[in-house]
C-alpha cells in the first residue's frame, strides 16, 4: 500500500508539471499496482484527479494563468459529456474500458512526442475571437471520453485551448487544470450508484496526490518542459502496450465477434 501512495505523489507531480497526465497514471496504478477492479479504478481516478487538479488551479490562478472566459465555455459542455460518459460506461466491461484507455494512452503519447513550438510571450492570442462551436464540440468529445475511461484529457484540452481559445501555453495549462477538475467531479458523480466507493482509501490516496501537485507546481519552473514531455510520452507508449498485452484475450475476442458479425451480415 505504501508503494501505491508513493505513486499517488507521482500523479500529482504529473499534473503540476504538465497540466495533465494524472489520470493516465492513476488508472494503471490502481489496477496493476493496487489490484483494484477496473470500473472502481476509473471512478476513483476521476475523484482523485478532480481534487488534485483543483488544488493545482490555485497556484496558476495566483499567477494569472487561468482564463475564466474560455473555461466558462469549455467546462460546462465537458462536464455534461463526462456525466453522460460515466452513465454509458455501465454498458461496457471493465476490460473493454481498459482497452480503450490503452489506445488513448498511445494516442496521447504521439501528441506529446510531436510537440509544438510554444510562445508564452504571444499575449495577442488572448484577443482572438472564440470559436464557440468548435470549443463546445471539443468539450463534449473530451467529456464523454473522460466519463468512459477516466482520462482527464489534458493532452487534448491544452492544444484545443491554444488553437481554438487563443490562449498562451501557460494559460492553457492552468485553464486545463480547472476544466479537468470540474469535469472529473461531474464524471465521479455519474459513477456513484454504479460502483461501490471505498471512501477512506480515496481520501488517503487523494491526500498524497495533492502533496505531489504542490511539489510539481513548484518544480515546473526548474524543469525542461520539452524533455519532460518526451520522457512522459515514452512512458505512455510502454504502459499503453502493457495494458493491451494484459487484456489481449478481450481484444482478440472482440475482434473475433466483430468479424463474425460482419460475415453474418454479408
Amino acid at each position: 500500500m505504501l508503494v501505491g501512495y508513493l505513486f499517488a505523489i507521482l500523479i500529482g507531480l504529473s499534473l503540476g508539471l504538465l497540466g495533465g497526465g494524472g489520470s493516465i497514471l492513476t488508472v494503471p496504478i490502481l489496477v496493476y499496482v493496487l489490484n483494484m477492479d477496473p470500473k472502481i479504478s476509473i471512478a476513483l481516478s476521476l475523484a482523485i484527479v478532480g481534487v488534485t487538479s483543483l488544488f493545482g488551479v490555485f497556484g496558476h490562478y495566483k499567477n494569472k494563468n487561468v482564463d475564466l472566459r474560455v473555461a466558462s465555455v469549455f467546462a460546462p459542455v465537458a462536464m455534461g459529456g463526462t456525466f453522460l460518459g460515466a452513465k454509458l460506461s455501465q454498458f461496457l466491461s471493465g476490460q473493454v474500458q481498459l482497452l480503450m484507455f490503452a489506445i488513448i494512452m498511445i494516442i496521447a503519447s504521439f501528441f506529446m512526442l510531436k510537440g509544438k513550438k510554444e510562445s508564452d510571450e504571444d499575449e495577442s492570442n488572448n484577443k482572438k475571437k472564440l470559436n464557440f462551436i468548435l470549443i463546445g464540440l471539443e468539450g463534449l468529445f473530451v467529456g464523454i471520453v473522460t466519463g468512459l475511461v477516466g482520462v482527464g484529457g489534458g493532452f487534448l484540452i491544452v492544444p484545443a485551448l491554444v488553437l481554438l481559445g487563443g490562449v498562451t501555453m501557460k494559460k492553457a495549462v492552468g485553464t486545463s487544470l480547472l476544466i479537468i477538475s470540474l469535469k472529473s467531479f461531474a464524471g465521479f458523480a455519474g459513477y456513484i450508484g454504479i460502483v461501490e466507493i471505498p471512501w477512506l482509501f480515496l481520501g488517503k490516496f487523494t491526500l498524497f496526490s495533492v502533496v505531489g501537485i504542490f511539489v510539481g507546481s513548484y518544480l515546473v519552473k526548474f524543469v525542461s518542459q520539452s524533455a519532460l514531455k518526451k520522457a512522459f510520452a515514452i512512458f505512455l507508449i510502454i504502459m499503453g502496450f502493457f495494458i493491451l498485452y494484459k487484456n489481449k484475450d478481450t481484444f482478440i475476442t472482440s475482434n473475433s465477434n466483430l468479424t463474425h458479425s460482419i460475415r453474418t451480415l454479408s
